[in-house]
C-alpha cells in the first residue's frame, strides 16, 4: 500500500533516539519508520515532505495550560511582555481610549516586577480610567489590579475583611490599595461581565491556531469550571468537539471547588460523562492546593522571611485542608479520576504526595496517573517519593531562571537553603520520576521550544544572567521527552507522544535539528509543520 504522507531526508526522533531518517503515515497512524527504503511507499497521491536535514519529532503536548482565558486576553487589554510601570499604564490608557464603548476594562498579564513590591495601586489606574471599572489579573493570575471604581462597585473598603483564601492589599492608612490577591480576586472578578458563548469559542479556536503554530498537538486544560470570575471553557470545548473544529486532543481538568468537600464528587462524575466527546475528554480533577511564592501564598513547611531575612509568622495558604485532602483524593482515585495538583510550595508538594500515598494504600495500584504541577519548592526528602508513588512531576521550565520576579520577589523571602530547592528537574529525573511539561499559558509563553531552552540551559532565551542551579539542568533529549511522551502519559494518550509504528501521526517538523547546534541556540528553533492524525494543521510561511 502507498502511504498518504511520507517524510524523508532528515533525522527522526524516535524513543530510541535519532535513529531514523524516514517516516510513512497512512490514515491517522505511523505505518513505517526507517530510512531510504521507505521511498518505495510513495505513490501518485502521496504527500512527500523533504525534511532537508530538519528534525521530525512527536507533536508537543502541553500538560498544564489555559487556552480560553489566554485567547480572551489576547483580544482584550493585553499587558503581557511589558516590563515597566510606565509602559503598562500607557497600554491601559491606550486600550481604554480605543474602546470607549466597553463598560469594563478587562484583560491582564502585567508583570509584578514592574511595580514596587509587586503590588500596583488603584491611583495609577484611576489616572487613566477614572469612570469605568478595571479588572486586570497579573501574569500568574494569582492577583488582580483594580481601580477605585471597581472597588466601589464591589463594596470593598477599609472595613472589608480579607477572605479566608485571599488578601486585600492595603495602604499605610488601611485603605484598599488596588491589588487583590488569590481569593480576594473574586470580590471584583465575579462582577465583571462574562464572555459570550461565541466569544469563548472564538478564543478557543484562536488559541488553538497559536498552539498548533508552536507544534502543540494536544494539551491538558488545567481549569475547566468556574473560578474567581474566569470563564468556564467547557461549553466551547464541547461545541468544537462536536462540530469538528477542535483539531487538538484535549484533556479537561475539572475544577475542584475548594469551598466545598466530597459532596461535589457526584457532580464531577456527571460532568465527566457530559463533557467527554470526540477529541475532548474530562477525566481529570484539578485540585489547587496553594498559591504562589511571589505574593507569599505558596504553602511552605517553614515561614517566609521578611526583607531583613528574619522569619515571619506566614507559611502561606492551604486552599484545601491537608487533613481532608487524602480522603478526597482516595475517593476520586477509586472512581478512576486522575488528580492534577497545583502544588507550588514544599508543604503543598508534601500534602499532595501524602494524598497520593493514601489513595495507593486504600485502593491499590491504579492507572489514574496523578501529577503535580509547578513544583517551585520541593523538599529534598520528597524528591524520591514521586517515582515510588508513580506521581508525575509536571514542570513549567520557563520559570526556572534568574529574572526579576525570581531575584527580587522570591529568593530573598525564601532564603538561601530553600531557594536551592527550586524547580529540581534534574534531581527528579535522576530519582526515577517521570517528567511531563507545560507552560501555564497565559502565565508564561506557550512555546515549548523556549521551555526546552530553559530546561536545558536554566537561562532565559537571550538572557545573560548566571545559570540558575546548574545541577538541575536537563539534557535536550530528556527535555523533549517531557514535552512529548511525558505529557502524553498524563494525558492518557498512550498511542501518542512518540514516533513509532502504530502511533498516532501527531508530528512536528522543526526548521532545523537542535541537536546539531549549541544548547544556547535552542530557542532560535521554529516550527515549520504540525500534523494531527496525519492532517496538516499548521505550515509556516517558509515551510
Amino acid at each position: 500500500m502507498h502511504a498518504d504522507l511520507l517524510f524523508t531526508g532528515g533525522p527522526v526522533l524516535t524513543p530510541e533516539g535519532r535513529t531514523a531518517t524516514a517516516v510513512a503515515v497512512t490514515g491517522d497512524r505511523v505505518t513505517a519508520v526507517g530510512h531510504d527504503e521507505l521511498r518505495e511507499l510513495a505513490g501518485p497521491r502521496t504527500e512527500v515532505v523533504d525534511l532537508a536535514g530538519r528534525l521530525l519529532l512527536p507533536g508537543f503536548q502541553d500538560a498544564h495550560v489555559h487556552p480560553v482565558p489566554a485567547g480572551l486576553e489576547l483580544t482584550q487589554c493585553d499587558l503581557s511582555g511589558l516590563t515597566t510601570a510606565e509602559e503598562t499604564v500607557a497600554a491601559v490608557r491606550a486600550y481604554a481610549e480605543a474602546h470607549p464603548d466597553r463598560a469594563w476594562i478587562l484583560g491582564g498579564g502585567w508583570s509584578m516586577e514592574a511595580f514596587e513590591g509587586g503590588t500596583p495601586t488603584r491611583e495609577l489606574l484611576d489616572a487613566v480610567v477614572p469612570d469605568r471599572p478595571v479588572y486586570l489579573p497579573n501574569r500568574d493570575h494569582h492577583g488582580a489590579w483594580v481601580n477605585s471604581r471597581a472597588l466601589e462597585l464591589a463594596g470593598i473598603d477599609r472595613n472589608t475583611p480579607d477572605p479566608a483564601d485571599g488578601r486585600i492589599e492595603r495602604d499605610a492608612a488601611g485603605e484598599p490599595s488596588g491589588t487583590l490577591q488569590e481569593g480576594a480576586m473574586r470580590l471584583v472578578g465575579e462582577l465583571a461581565p462574562a464572555a459570550t458563548t461565541a466569544g469563548r469559542l472564538a478564543a478557543l479556536l484562536h488559541a488553538q491556531r497559536h498552539l498548533h503554530a508552536l507544534g502543540i498537538t494536544a494539551w491538558q486544560d488545567a481549569l475547566v469550571g468556574d473560578f474567581l470570575g474566569m470563564d468556564d471553557p467547557a461549553g466551547a470545548y464541547l461545541t468544537a468537539a462536536r462540530d469538528g473544529s477542535l483539531t487538538a486532543r484535549v484533556t479537561g481538568a475539572l475544577w475542584w471547588d475548594r469551598d466545598r468537600g466530597a459532596e461535589q464528587i457526584p457532580e464531577l462524575v456527571a460532568k465527566r460523562a457530559e463533557f467527554s466527546h470526540g477529541r475532548f475528554r474530562a477525566g481529570t480533577v484539578k485540585l489547587m492546593l496553594d498559591g504562589v511564592a511571589e505574593n507569599h501564598t505558596a504553602a511552605l513547611l517553614d515561614p517566609y522571611l521578611d526583607r531583613c531575612g528574619c522569619a515571619t509568622a506566614n507559611r502561606g495558604k492551604s486552599f484545601i485542608h491537608p487533613e481532608r485532602l487524602p480522603k478526597y483524593v482516595t475517593e476520586l482515585d477509586a472512581l478512576g479520576f486522575q488528580c492534577h495538583f497545583h502544588a507550588l510550595g514544599d508543604r503543598a508538594v508534601r500534602d499532595a504526595l501524602d494524598a497520593v500515598e493514601a489513595a495507593r494504600a486504600a485502593n491499590g495500584p491504579s492507572d489514574t496517573r496523578p501529577h503535580l504541577a509547578h513544583l517551585q519548592v520541593v523538599h529534598p526528602d520528597d524528591v524520591p517519593r514521586f517515582a515510588r508513588l508513580g506521581a508525575t512531576a509536571n514542570i513549567q521550565p520557563l520559570w526556572a531562571a534568574h529574572e526579576p520576579q525570581m531575584d527580587e520577589l522570591t529568593i530573598p523571602f525564601l532564603g538561601a537553603e530553600r531557594a536551592a530547592w527550586q524547580y529540581p528537574f534534574g534531581s527528579l529525573l535522576r530519582s526515577g520520576a517521570r517528567l511531563a511539561a507545560g507552560s501555564d499559558w497565559p502565565v508564561s509563553s506557550p512555546d515549548p521550544l523556549h521551555g526546552v531552552h530553559v530546561a536545558v540551559n536554566r537561562v532565559e532565551p537571550g538572557g545573560s544572567a548566571p545559570v540558575f542551579l546548574p545541577d538541575e539542568r536537563l539534557g535536550l533529549a530528556d527535555a523533549l521527552t517531557a514535552y512529548t511522551a511525558g505529557s502524553a502519559y498524563v494525558n492518557h494518550l498512550d498511542d501518542g507522544g512518540r514516533v513509532a509504528v502504530g502511533a498516532l501521526a501527531d508530528l512536528v517538523v522543526l526548521d532545523r535539528d537542535p541537536f546539531a547546534g549549541p544548547p544556547e541556540e535552542i530557542a532560535e528553533t521554529r516550527v515549520a509543520l504540525t500534523y494531527v492524525g496525519g492532517e496538516r494543521v499548521h505550515a509556516a510561511a517558509d515551510a
